[in-house]
């Protein structure tokens, strides 16, 4: 039995929707991790966050701390904007609608997108996008204007017309920006529907939770927490250290995929919710993310719950994928072969990545994305766990890009987790 010692969800909003909760779940089990993460934000200047972990479909962590703004303490609704954290969201919209037969893999995405076969393109499959070898990985220059990015019509009309990099061939190019609008480009043209309503019904829907947003519908735009410092580097402007670094032979790939115009600026547009950019713009509760995750760690299986977060005949398990698809989405797509824009080997899977830990043991079959700045949440089948973790604080006092705390927070759950398996698979030598 997973005990809390404060969990409620609170009323549903809508039949088996789930709301923010009025007060923080900590499993007994889980208290080393979850006094740790409370730790983690003694004052304002370090921001605040949320934690969420799921074990065998149902939640066992979920807290949060610190500060959403400089006078505002964060609270059970806040929500982050997460970075790349999204990517992995849009990669489960396109694998939800794969399982149903409406997406092959294996197919040229030209088959569903016919633009997108300019320039010698014909080719490159849907395998290719989500594993980052469809060579259009540059957003630097790929649009006019501060502002472009915002258009996505604009957007995809470009990437279509790009030729690819030749390097796909040989491995992957992290497609940092460009990912989520080739991935919500494939779902609109099979559904005909905005990307955006297809993820509301294809996850948000199914899991009885509303915090997976690419658009922030109005309402809910107070909830989001304030996000610091700024991207840019201490001293130097962005877009000078971004026309300095495309020029650099060995992190050309990063200003190319990673560095559009002006965009340690437009992170704080408030229009930056209006777009829909599902490489980057993404934002999310905790625990939205940990349910999600939670059901691919569990054979595509999430439950929903009462205060004590067991199954009731109200609020059933929910099916998110079928176990054969999450085994098919969770190979590893390349060798070690270095990824050209990173220039380090990134193992992918289908539109994920393995995750890194703070510890000598890593999860050898964990899925899922980090973002910059240090969000992220990622699912591990082996401990049929999952964890979640955002964050307004970008990165450490050295960069705003990232740092270690969901490393060393994952390295915590895993530890407990593997604990708990270990003394399951123990007998009882009494009995």
């Amino acid at each position: 039995m997973v005990a809390a010692t404060a969990g409620d969800f609170g009323p549903l909003t809508r039949p088996g929707a789930l709301v923010a909760p009025r007060q923080m779940l900590i499993d007994p089990r889980f208290i080393r991790l979850a006094d740790h993460f409370f730790g983690m934000f003694p004052q304002p200047s370090r921001g605040g966050g949320a934690l969420a972990v799921y074990l065998d479909g149902r939640p066992v962590v979920d807290v949060w701390a610190g500060w959403a703004a400089k006078d505002q303490r964060w609270h059970g609704d806040h929500v982050a904007l997460t970075f790349s954290t999204g990517k992995g969201v849009a990669a489960t919209v396109l694998h939800r609608l794969a399982e149903r037969g409406l997406i092959d893999y294996e197919a040229p995405v030209a088959e569903y997108w016919p633009e997108f076969a300019a320039h010698g393109k014909a080719d490159i499959t849907v395998r290719d996008v989500l594993s980052h070898r469809a060579g259009l990985h540059r957003v630097r220059g790929l649009v006019p204007g501060r502002e472009g990015i915002l258009d996505y019509g604009a957007v995809v009309k470009a990437l279509a017309e790009s030729p690819a990099d030749p390097r796909r061939i040989r491995t992957s190019g992290y497609h940092a920006i460009t990912f989520g609008w080739l991935v919500a480009e494939i779902v609109q043209r099979v559904t005909g529907d905005p990307f955006t309503e297809v993820l509301r019904r294809e996850v948000a829907q199914p899991l009885g939770i509303d915090e997976f947003w690419f658009q922030v519908p109005a309402g809910q735009r107070h909830r989001i927490a304030k996000i610091f410092p700024h991207l840019a580097p201490p001293g130097i402007r962005w877009n000078t250290a971004s026309s300095v670094l495309s020029w650099v032979r060995p992190v050309r790939g990063l200003a190319e995929a990673g560095m559009p115009e002006s965009f340690d600026e437009l992170v704080r547009d408030p229009r930056v919710h209006d777009a829909v950019m599902p490489g980057w713009n993404g934002v999310f509760s905790a625990r939205a993310l940990a349910r999600m995750y939670g059901a691919l760690a569990n054979e595509g299986v999430v439950y929903g719950g009462d205060a004590e977060h067991r199954p009731k005949s109200g609020n059933p398990a929910v099916s998110l994928l079928r176990p054969e698809t999450v085994e098919t989405i969770n190979r590893t797509q390349q060798t070690e072969s270095r990824d050209y824009v990173l220039g380090l080997p990134l193992r992918f899977t289908l539109g994920y990545h393995r995750p890194v830990l703070m510890t000598k043991q890593q999860p050898r079959n964990a899925f899922g994305h980090y973002g910059v700045g240090g969000s992220g949440a990622y699912a591990d089948p082996d401990l049929r766990m999952s964890i979640a973790f955002v964050t307004n604080r970008l990165g450490n006092a050295v960069t705003a890009l990232g740092d270690a705390r969901l490393a060393k927070l994952a390295a915590l759950a895993q530890g407990t987790a593997r604990r708990l398996r270990t003394a399951s698979a123990t007998p009882d030598l009494d009995s």
